[in-house]
């Protein structure tokens, strides 16, 4: 039965104007029903980019070039300002291939993401992302904790590409099963819940995992919600709200009328 995403649309528009800013939306319901606001317009993509560069990184582990257990010594120049703790700790610090990773999703550290660039290469990363049908998103820099300045090139993202690339772990498309059940379980262990998972009980038959995204004026999150009747891939993009509160709310507002509309969680 084809859903209804007209409620969905109508919270974005009051959403958009009680806010001043601009919502980007995707979902794919658990049928493959898709719907989108403005899932083709580029955002500055802040964190999200770190799910196509974890892609690439298992899929160089698919290929035997590395492994999980590889160790990787932290030193001073690699320290990144913005988000994550390894900043804060001491240089020689030794590192695993899977720390980085769950470092980079999880609370999303932007020192072991910055590392994982040099491993997996960001020309590398980028054909992943073409080849997996991401047209008009890039990872086009490092993570520096604030958007680009001029003379930068930016990090961009559609939601559509995303809704596409989270799709694709799923199915198989983007690495071996192995590795999709290792990037699903990455994602599962996302700390910030208040922005897909911002209204969702804890319960034993209920799934969720996403990378948020935040610079200033950028609020972002994309994951997948999984209930007992199916799972929904979500990516929403805020930008020019007021503050990161008013679009960690929005997300979660947008996340639920989702669910909804999908028959996923009952209206309440």
């Amino acid at each position: 039965m084809k859903i209804n995403w007209e409620p969905v649309e109508e919270l974005v528009t009051t959403i958009e104007q009680a806010s001043g800013g601009t919502v980007g939306i995707a979902v794919a319901g658990p049928d493959g029903n898709r719907w989108s606001h403005n899932g083709q317009r580029q955002f500055k993509a802040a964190s999200t980019v770190k799910i196509p560069l974890m892609i690439e990184i298992y899929r160089q582990i698919d290929r035997g070039e590395r492994s999980l257990d590889e160790r990787h010594v932290l030193s001073a120049i690699e320290k990144a300002a913005g988000s994550g703790v390894l900043l804060h700790l001491h240089d020689g610090i030794e590192l695993t291939l899977d720390d980085l990773i769950y470092l980079m999703i999880s609370i999303s550290d932007n020192t072991a993401t910055n590392m994982l660039i040099d491993l997996a290469g960001m020309d590398a990363v980028n054909a992943t992302m073409l080849e997996l049908g991401m047209s008009m998103s890039t990872l086009a820099r490092k993570m520096k904790g604030r958007p680009a300045i001029e003379g930068e090139q930016e990090n961009l993202a559609t939601p559509d590409d995303y809704v596409a690339i989270v799709d694709a772990i799923f199915g198989d498309r983007a690495t071996s099963t192995a590795a999709r059940e290792a990037m699903v379980t990455m994602l599962s262990r996302q700390q910030n819940a208040r922005r897909i998972a911002r209204y969702l009980p804890e319960r034993a038959d209920l799934r969720w995992g996403s990378k948020t995204g935040s610079i200033a004026g950028v609020t972002n999150d994309v994951g997948f919600v999984e209930t007992p009747v199916g799972r929904m891939i979500l990516a929403v993009f805020c930008e020019g709200f007021p503050d990161q509160h008013d679009g960690e709310y929005a997300i979660g507002e947008l996340s639920r009328a989702a669910l909804h509309a999908a028959g996923l969680w009952p209206a309440d």
